[in-house]
């Protein structure tokens, strides 16, 4: 009888703290519904799932501790340490045909894709950031979008992106050019980019379109059915309202909404937290401005299934957001900045685009939407499920594989 393929995941970390996290997570599940054998390598994490393998895990390094930690971590960047033994080890152990990589950047290391690729191992690598193009992750200097590193990487130290820290750029500069694109393609078989947008950038930084693959991320079922059983918040039920979801910092675009929203009559409910959590609290909660905070998942799906819109006004390059993807398969349109792969995510019917950072088109967007007839969610929600189905994601998916019927 043949055995099932043996796929190993990797991430820095195995709990939803992200997009990142929450895509190989679900990654998982997948797979093992569909029979294969999956294992799982991260770094050890107080807050980490628990998980079988998870005596393989790379020990934990932090950027924030004292100077003996820092010196671990700045390790870490370029491979040394105790992740080659660890990840070796589970190589040697569970023997896998298949190893698809997520985040590994700072809290693991590129190094880990060597050594599946000199094991003799199918290299998947999905790209949930612009590390590879963009040392400072996000394609942001001082606020501005930013690509001056596709052409030079040494911009990252000279304009002191990383945190506008000399250290840290300085760090991540060495970083860029110790895991070079010429070691990372020998090394990987395909990379995997979420969004179109994302794919034009690598090849814009001379990446070989042979090894780009667009897979959109998916929903899965049982995040379907949660959707479909929530009720609403019962503090949002009395009028129309639009939301905000999502980190409260500056590339989010939080700022200019709210700066619109003052102007508005309908009710902002704005669900999140982040660096500018009690800025942006002070200044602008109102009658009309509600800040809830930190939500829990089942919270944030009543929220958004019931809200008029939700808005995402993002001033940086986003890649394939999952707030649009669970909102439109809720039923709930999405007015969104024209930047990134936004775009690529709200068709004609899903909801309304406006060009970054333009409030009276911004403000244009949120009055159309809450003025008009209520949208036919029925329709959104069909499109959205059909378009960011598991099988959908899967059928792309076990090409990049290599995975025959």
């Amino acid at each position: 009888m043949k055995q099932p393929l043996r796929i190993l995941l990797v991430n820095k970390f195995y709990y939803p703290r992200g997009g990142d996290c929450i895509s190989m997570i679900n990654l998982e599940a997948l797979l093992r519904r569909l029979g294969y054998e999956v294992a799982v390598y991260a770094m050890k994490y107080p807050q980490n799932l628990p998980c079988e393998t998870s005596r393989y895990f790379a020990s934990e390094v932090s950027f924030s501790g004292d100077f003996v930690d820092k010196v671990k971590a700045a390790n870490r960047l370029f491979g040394a340490g105790d992740i080659i033994r660890s990840f070796q080890r589970l190589l040697d152990d569970f023997r896998p045909q298949i190893v698809h990589f997520h985040n590994i950047h700072s809290y693991l290391s590129p190094i880990v894709v060597k050594l599946a690729h000199e094991q003799g191992c199918r290299t998947v690598w999905t790209m949930h950031d612009y590390k590879l193009l963009c040392p400072s992750y996000n394609c942001l200097c001082r606020g501005e979008i930013c690509e001056a590193c596709f052409t030079d990487r040494s911009q990252v130290l000279r304009r002191k992106c990383m945190k506008e820290s000399g250290v840290a750029s300085a760090l991540a500069y060495g970083e860029a050019l110790w895991w070079n694109r010429s070691k990372l393609q020998r090394w990987v078989d395909t990379f995997v980019c979420p969004s179109s947008f994302m794919a034009q950038k690598m090849r814009a930084c001379h990446y070989d379109y042979t090894k780009l693959a667009v897979v959109c991320n998916f929903i899965e079922k049982e995040k379907l059915d949660f959707f479909d059983q929530a009720e609403p918040l019962a503090r949002q039920e009395t009028a129309p309202y639009y939301c905000y979801v999502g980190r409260l910092s500056e590339e989010k675009g939080v700022r200019l909404l709210l700066e619109v929203a003052q102007s508005l009559p309908y009710p902002l409910y704005v669900a999140g937290d982040g660096p500018l959590a009690d800025e942006l609290r002070e200044k602008y909660a109102s009658e009309k401005i509600h800040f809830l905070g930190h939500l829990s998942s089942r919270e944030v799906v009543q929220l958004v299934k019931y809200a008029r819109t939700l808005v995402v006004p993002s001033v940086w390059y986003e890649n394939n957001p999952l707030s649009i993807i669970e909102s439109l398969c809720m039923g709930t349109p999405v007015v969104g900045s024209e930047v990134g792969g936004i775009p690529e995510l709200i068709r004609d019917g899903d909801g309304t685009l406006f060009s970054m950072g333009d409030k009276r088109e911004l403000e244009e967007a949120i009055v159309a939407r809450m003025s008009a007839d209520e949208a036919d969610r029925q329709a959104i929600s069909r499109r959205a499920r059909e378009r960011f189905s598991e099988e959908r994601y899967w059928r792309e998916l076990k090409k990049v594989y290599g995975i025959e019927e």
